[in-house]
C-alpha cells in the first residue's frame, strides 16, 4: 500500500503514529494509566470520540507506551526495587520502540485497517475478514517471542460484518499479553457484544487554545480566531484542518449572508454556489458544502430551542437565526428540515445525483421554509 493513501490518516497532516504530543486528552490518558499501575488492565480498550480529536494519536502513543514498558515481573531481582510507577505515557522519539513504529516495523504490534483492493489501485470501502485472519496469524506467531503485543483497529467502525465477528472471537478469547486498542467515530454502529467485552476511553472535543496549537504543531500556524473555528469544528483537529485548507470559515460566511435575504433567494449568488462544487476537482468542495449546510441547520434548530449560540461562527450570524428561528417551535421546523434533507443527500449520493442539482434543491427548501417562518 506504499503508493496507496493511508486510510487512517487526514489528508495534509502528519500520521497519528508520527505525532507525539497528544493535546487536550489528559483524562483519557489519566484513566488508562490509573488502570496499568493499579494492575487492573483490560484486553480490549474502545477509544471513542468525535472524529479527529485525537483518537489515533492516543492509541499510537498507548502502543508506544506498552511495548515500550518492561513487561510485568520482568527483571527485577530479589533484591531490587520495583521500578517506580510511570507518570506519563510519553516515550522518547529516540527509543527503538518508537523508531521502529514510525517505521512500521515493530513486531510486536500490528495494525488493522482497510487494505487495499483487488486491482490495487484503491483501498477496500471495508476492513474485510481478510485483514482479521492476517490479525490471526499475526498473534500465532508474534506468541513465541514473548513479550506484550498491541492491535490498533483503525477505525473499528470500518469493520464488515464478517469482520466483526471474526474480532469479536478475539475478544471474547484473548491471546495472552495482547492488548486490542479500538478507535470508533461511532461506536453506536458496532456490535453491542464487541463493546461489552472493551473498557471506554472517551476523547473529548478539544478547546480553542488546544486546538490552534495542534494545528500549529501539524504546520498550520495562521488562524485568524481559534474560537470561531473551534465551533466551526466541533473542537476536531481534522476537520479543522480540513476548514482552514478548504476555506470553511468563508464558505459557511457565505450561507448566512446568503439567508439574510430570505425568504427570497438570490438567484444568481445560489446558482454560483451550486456550480461551485460541479466537476471531480471539487470534489472536496461539494462534500465541504454539505457539511456546511447540515452545520448551518442544526446550529439554527438549536438556536431556536436553546439560545442564540454561546459562539458567533459568522458574522450576523445570531441576528440571522434570531429572525429565522424565533422560538422553539420554529427550532424544531429547521430540525426536521434538516433530517430532511440528510436523507435527501443520502439518496442524492447513492444514485449519483448531479452536485449542482443536489445543492440548487437544498437551497430551495430551505428558503421554503424560511418563507413558512415569516407567514
Amino acid at each position: 500500500m506504499s503508493d496507496l493513501p493511508e486510510p487512517d490518516r487526514i489528508a495534509g497532516a502528519p500520521h497519528p503514529r508520527e505525532t507525539t504530543k497528544l493535546l487536550g486528552q489528559a483524562k483519557a490518558e489519566a484513566a488508562f494509566l490509573e488502570a496499568f499501575n493499579t494492575g487492573r488492565m483490560h484486553h480490549g480498550w474502545l477509544i471513542t470520540g468525535p472524529r479527529g480529536v485525537g483518537k489515533s494519536t492516543l492509541a499510537w502513543r498507548i502502543a508506544r507506551f506498552l511495548i515500550a514498558q518492561p513487561p510485568a515481573g520482568g527483571d527485577s531481582g530479589l533484591f531490587c526495587d520495583a521500578p517506580p510507577a510511570p507518570t506519563s505515557l510519553d516515550i522518547s522519539s529516540d527509543h527503538p520502540v518508537s523508531q521502529r513504529i514510525a517505521a512500521l516495523s515493530e513486531p510486536q504490534l500490528f495494525l488493522l485497517r482497510r487494505a487495499a483492493n483487488d486491482k490495487g489501485d484503491g483501498l477496500k470501502t471495508v476492513i474485510t475478514v481478510d485483514e482479521v485472519r492476517r490479525l490471526k496469524s499475526f498473534l500465532s506467531l508474534s506468541a513465541t517471542d514473548g513479550g506484550r503485543r498491541v492491535v490498533i483497529v483503525d477505525a473499528a467502525d470500518e469493520m464488515n460484518v464478517s469482520a466483526a465477528n471474526a474480532l469479536l472471537k478475539l475478544l471474547e478469547e484473548p491471546p495472552d499479553d495482547t492488548i486490542l486498542l479500538l478507535v470508533s467515530h461511532q461506536p453506536s454502529g458496532l456490535l453491542p457484544t464487541i463493546k461489552s467485552r472493551c473498557r471506554e476511553l472517551r476523547c473529548a472535543p478539544l478547546s480553542p487554545d488546544d486546538l490552534a496549537t495542534a494545528l500549529a504543531t501539524a504546520g498550520v500556524e495562521e488562524i485568524s480566531d481559534p474560537t470561531v473555528l473551534a465551533a466551526l469544528a466541533a473542537g476536531s483537529v481534522g476537520e479543522a484542518m480540513r476548514l482552514v485548507t478548504l476555506g470553511g470559515h468563508q464558505t459557511y460566511q457565505t450561507l448566512c449572508d446568503l439567508f439574510h435575504a430570505a425568504p427570497g433567494l438570490d438567484r444568481p449568488r445560489a446558482l454560483a454556489m451550486a456550480e461551485s462544487a460541479v466537476g471531480k476537482k471539487n470534489a472536496e468542495r461539494y462534500e465541504l458544502l454539505l457539511d456546511m449546510f447540515d452545520l448551518f441547520l442544526s446550529r439554527m434548530a438549536r438556536a431556536g430551542v436553546s439560545g442564540p449560540p454561546v459562539i458567533e461562527a459568522a458574522k450576523g450570524e445570531i441576528a440571522l437565526f434570531a429572525k429565522l428561528a424565533p422560538t422553539p417551535r420554529h427550532g424544531r421546523r429547521w430540525a426536521e428540515l434538516q433530517q430532511s434533507l440528510s436523507a435527501r443527500v443520502r439518496h442524492g449520493r447513492a444514485v449519483n445525483l448531479d452536485p449542482a442539482a443536489l445543492i440548487l434543491d437544498m437551497l430551495l427548501k430551505m428558503d421554503q421554509t424560511a418563507a413558512e417562518v415569516a407567514a
